[in-house]
């Protein structure tokens, strides 16, 4: 019946092997398409329905193309079929082979394994046979071999005070301690026997005298660092004092550091006074990055070797191999190691620092930097060797103050440039006077200081930059990425020279006295570079520099705008000041012309005075001096005879034809009264008004104060008949000459008619010139 059921499968188990068919070619009953019998490539194909429907659809054409289509898969079919054969049949073949071989050599291992049955089941047994007869005398084996090995033990603890003896002669310390800390515990178990008491007393006595050795040679300035670790380990191993340990340790490691520092301290040599004549000067210091170099391979080397020592023998070491019991003791190790390097580093940073402010030179700054940036890596040794130290905030301290200092260093010395830049200038201003020439070039002059300054500026910041270059490893620190570009560098250093040269420009107008006064040409020039820098130049440095220094601090910084008022305030100032003093010196000639002079017993005019020439000279000279710098400037339009102006006697010259024929005895009342109403009505004239920076507005202040002047003195003499002749003489030729250099002519005509009118007010016998004898003098003239 079992039979026929297998012969038989079910319908129930024939579902369940085609279901595990399906699910392993992955074909989903659940999508199942629809039957059509007439799809060529399907599974439900069927011939007769397939042909007939062609022939009912397609034409004889159609029925050809189909047949000659279908013959042309088969080919392919067929073709693909044979390739497919030829490329597996190799395959086939050694699959057979490979099967007919695995077949021999089954049956080889059978025949082994059996062979190895046999063999182990023979072992088996006749290890069972000698169980059974030694069985009886296992215990006493066991018995014995563990009486052999305490007599072993009790050989080698009577044979310790030899064997240590043996090993201290032969300088095999390491050897003696591994004996006595082996047997230390026996003998301190069994030391109430007095066997082992005796043994336990040698060994020590012994042992003492190790350690008394082995603390000659801690203390030994000669010995080697290997040779302390493994004298501290013997120690540690003989329960020495720990705390004791680490001083002797410390004082001899802190002896040889001391050795590092003071050759440090002996390169720098001790500040003294300065040498006697005759004397040697002293030795020259060896440039800062030799100098960092010695520090870093003596002193910091050293140091790294010694807390790496000290941190294997005292703090790092497992307890039970240093046998210093708790961690207590490891806690006092660290402080006592922290205080020692905090101590002795302390005394290293002094003497670098030392060394950073002997440093005086402003050029180049490669090899501070350098010799900065290698203190500072090289101190990253010790802090990762021992965190807990202040090294790391300390060393960042001294790199941040010699940067600081550095920038400091560079402020003055473009201070001291700019200084000696204007002293350049005074020199080429006064060099022309000695050798009898008209003046210097002013814009030669500028276009030096200005590129000598903008240039020393550039160079500086080349070497400033140095400090926040990539490969410097204190670069990225945070001071370094912005206090130093923004507080440091461009406030610290650009910002504030800035200000220095408009506080100098300033403390030009500020000069008190003749003999200290500057000259005026340095005034206009300097006001010119307070110009441009207030132009141009000042947010040109500014963009450059923040270009360079970009920093991520976010405090306050000056603004352009502020600077560049600064700079024209001082522009203006100076020029002011220029005009001022220009405007006096011409005064003062004019002023002691008609000081010193007899003005009411004074020749018949025949010419017109030397000053008169000297001070239209003067004024065009000025003119040439001022054009050199400035731009022209605006005038107003003149008329077509500004140089034949006529003076009234009594007025000004928009009254001269209404009052000048009508004089009598009785008319100076009428007519100082009719004057004095005129000047009501007129324009004021202010004297001391700010001047543009424009050449013609220049020259209308220095004359302004220069007519003033000549005004002001008139008003203060009584004239003559000849004596208001020969005033009338000097503003004619003074006309003549002066109306070109102004905005605005009608201002020179107003004071000209202002000094002939007060002239003729104090003169005794007011009896003018004739118009055209004063031409034919003035043309003359």
């Amino acid at each position: 019946m079992a039979a026929e059921l297998e012969a038989d499968p079910g319908p129930g188990k024939k579902r369940r092997v085609r279901g595990m068919l399906k699910l392993y070619y992955g074909i989903n009953e659940g999508a199942r398409e629809p039957l059509d019998p007439g799809d060529i490539d399907g599974a439900h194909f069927e011939p007769e329905f397939y042909l007939n429907k062609l022939r009912k659809e397609c034409s004889l054409a159609e029925l050809m193309e189909g047949e000659a289509e279908m013959v042309k898969h088969i080919r392919a079919l067929d073709s693909d079929m044979q390739t497919l054969v030829y490329e597996n049949y190799n395959k086939f073949i050694s699959a057979t082979d490979t099967i007919r071989k695995m077949k021999n050599d089954f049956k080889k291992m059978e025949d082994e394994m059996d062979c190895l049955a046999t063999n182990m089941a023979a072992i088996t047994e006749f290890s069972a046979r000698i169980s059974n007869t030694l069985q009886d005398q296992h215990q006493q084996i066991t018995k014995l071999s563990g009486v052999h090995t305490l007599l072993r033990k009790l050989q080698f603890l009577f044979e310790l005070p030899a064997r240590l003896n043996k090993c201290i002669e032969l300088e095999a310390y390491g050897q003696a301690v591994r004996y006595y800390s082996k047997a230390r515990s026996v003998l301190h178990q069994y030391q109430h026997m007095p066997s082992f008491q005796g043994i336990q007393n040698d060994c020590q006595k012994i042992m003492f005298d190790l350690a008394q050795k082995l603390r000659e040679k801690f203390r030994d300035a000669g010995s080697s660092a290997k040779e302390l670790a493994e004298c501290v380990e013997l120690l540690l191993q003989l329960e020495e004092p720990a705390e004791e340990l680490c001083d002797e340790f410390l004082a001899h490691a802190q002896s040889r550091l001391v050795e590092d520092l003071s050759a440090l301290e002996a390169e720098l040599g001790k500040p003294g006074p300065e040498p006697r004549p005759g004397q040697s000067p002293p030795t020259p210091l060896s440039d800062i990055l030799e100098f960092t170099d010695k520090g870093c391979n003596g002193f910091i080397s050293n140091m790294c070797l010694v807390i790496a020592s000290y941190q294997d023998l005292f703090v790092h070491r497992p307890a039970a191999a240093s046998g210093l019991g708790s961690r207590d003791v490891a806690q006092m190790a660290s402080a006592k190691l922290v205080e020692f390097v905090n101590r002795l580093m302390g005394r290293y940073f002094a003497l670098v620092e030392r060394r950073i402010r002997a440093e005086k030179g402003v050029g180049d700054n490669s090899l501070l930097v350098r010799g900065l940036d290698r203190f500072h890596r090289r101190l990253q040794a010790v802090i990762k060797l021992l965190p807990a130290s202040n090294i790391a905030s300390e060393g960042t301290e001294i790199v941040v103050r010699a940067a600081k200092e550095r920038i400091r260093q560079y402020l003055q010395a473009l201070q001291s440039f700019y200084t000696d830049c204007l002293t350049d200038v005074r020199q080429s201003l006064a060099a022309p006077r000695l050798l009898g020439k008209d003046s210097a070039n002013l814009a030669e002059l500028l276009g030096t200081i200005s590129a000598s300054i903008l240039n020393q500026i550039k160079s500086v910041l080349a070497y400033v930059h140095l400090f926040t270059a990539k490969d410097i490893t204190f670069s990225n620190k945070p001071y370094f990425k912005g206090e130093f570009c923004s507080q440091g560098v461009r406030e610290g250093l650009i910002v504030r020279f800035i200000k220095y040269i408009c506080y100098t420009a300033r403390q030009f107008c500020e000069t008190a006295g003749e003999k200290g006064a500057t000259p005026p040409g340095l005034l206009l020039l300097l006001s010119r570079l307070c110009l441009d820098y207030e132009t141009s130049t000042i947010s040109y440095i500014l963009t450059l520099t923040d270009e360079q220094f970009l920093g991520q601090d976010h405090s306050p910084v000056t603004l352009v705008t502020v600077l560049c008022a600064d700079a024209r305030e001082a522009a203006q100032k100076l020029l002011n000041h220029y005009v001022k003093m220009q405007g006096l010196n011409v005064s003062q000639m004019l002023r002691k012309s008609v000081e010193t002079r007899d003005w009411i017993n004074t020749i018949e005019p025949r010419n017109v005075r030397a000053v008169m020439k000297r001070v239209v000279e003067d004024i065009t000279s000025i003119d040439v001096q001022v054009g050199l710098l400035y731009e022209e400037g605006v005038r107003k339009a003149h008329s077509s005879d500004s140089s034949k102006r006529t003076f009234s006697v009594y007025s000004s010259s928009r009254q001269q034809a209404r009052y000048a024929p009508s004089y009598t005895p009785s008319a100076p009342m009428d007519t100082n009264l009719l004057s004095n109403i005129q000047k009501l009505f007129s324009e004021r004239i202010d004297i001391f008004s700010p001047v543009e920076f424009n050449k013609v507005s220049v020259l209308t202040g220095i004359i302004k104060i220069s007519l003033k002047t000549f005004l002001e003195c008139v008003r203060l003499r009584s004239f003559g008949r000849y004596g208001l002749q020969q005033i009338q003489v000097d503003c004619q030729y003074l006309q003549l000459y002066l109306w070109r250099f102004v905005s605005d002519e009608n201002l020179v005509h107003f004071l000209l008619d202002e000094i002939v009118g007060s002239t003729a007010h104090r003169c005794l016998d007011p009896v003018t010139m004739e118009q055209i004898v004063i031409e034919v003098i003035c043309e003359r003239g």
